[in-house]
């Protein structure tokens, strides 16, 4: 199979017959062998029989239904587990992709060699205030801590190489850094294209001015995992040594100070050193402590079902 085409979905009814009849058209033009995958991630607008009905007209539609909202990440990562094509494609279901895009995608991935290629909606018809302006600044910081070069990380019109997909795990809110989970798990061949971006014709964004404080948040997560998630122990333990060995030489000061140069000053108690070193040791001790625990952990975890399915087609 050539390509599946992967599309997370939150109360879309609307547009789902006009994008189906779009992505086949594209598909059957190009001689594509395809299918479409639609996560139903908890929709309450009758999304589900929407689908089920395009299951039916086309053997190429098949729908994931979870029991509930679980979030984009987790349509994904379920997405991804049952995408059988050379070639996934994701697109969002509110008809703002261009499913036009996706032969050259395509073409990208096959012919010149790319992991995936991500899209760049260079010319956006969103509020300037509230979308335009925080997604520049929360792409200039992705940009400099992940060291991924894209100008768009939460485009959801992205191509991807079959074995990158079932290499990646795509959990919490992480869908905005798959790029960056990619390039973490060795795939480092990551390209870009402008892609056309379109006004929102039905509904309303299901995403308000939280999702960049949350984005941020994700980042600083993805930052420590990708450098220390295999060894905590180099952070914080590294860190519990640097304080313990501060509060140990204040300590240790004292101590000298106050049997051999000063015996008759103040006692320790009295000098704020005391305090310093005391607070230090034992924030020492807490990193050490934090680092432990964090390689125990890492050792026992176990992988846990991150969402439920109601129902499969």
């Amino acid at each position: 199979m050539n390509i599946s085409v992967v599309i997370p979905l939150l109360n879309e009814r609307e547009s789902l017959i006009e994008l189906h009849d779009w992505i086949a058209d594209v598909m059957q033009s190009n001689h594509f062998s395809y299918e479409i995958l639609f996560i139903d991630d908890g929709s309450t607008d009758g999304s589900w029989e929407t689908i089920q009905q395009l299951s039916e007209n086309n053997k190429a539609v098949k729908g994931i239904q979870f029991l509930r909202n679980f979030g984009k990440s987790q349509a994904l990562h379920a997405g991804f587990e049952k995408a059988l094509g050379d070639v996934i494609i994701t697109m969002d279901a509110d008809l703002q992709d261009n499913p036009e895009e996706i032969p050259e995608l395509y073409n990208m991935i096959i012919s010149d060699g790319f992991d995936m290629v991500s899209g760049w909606k260079k010319k956006r018809y969103d509020s300037v205030l509230s979308k335009n302006i925080p997604s520049k600044l929360f792409n200039w910081a992705a940009r400099k801590t992940s060291g991924v070069k894209l100008h768009d990380f939460n485009c959801g019109l992205k191509a991807y190489k079959h074995n990158v997909v079932k290499n990646i795990d795509v959990n919490g809110e992480m869908h905005r850094y798959i790029p960056v989970l990619a390039k973490n798990a060795g795939f480092t061949k990551i390209g870009e294209k402008i892609v056309q971006h379109q006004a929102r014709k039905y509904g309303e964004t299901k995403f308000g001015m939280d999702r960049f404080i949350h984005g941020f948040l994700d980042l600083i997560t993805i930052w420590f995992i990708s450098r220390f998630g295999r060894r905590p122990m180099h952070l914080f333990g590294a860190l519990g040594v640097m304080m313990f060995a501060i509060g140990f030489a204040f300590s240790l000061y004292l101590g000298i100070d106050k049997l051999f140069l000063n015996p008759n000053g103040r006692l320790i108690t009295d000098r704020p050193q005391f305090f310093i070193a005391l607070v230090t040791m034992i924030i020492g001790t807490q990193f050490f402590v934090a680092g432990f625990l964090g390689e125990i952990i890492l050792r026992t975890k176990e992988n846990r079902k991150r969402y439920l399915i109601k129902d499969a087609i």
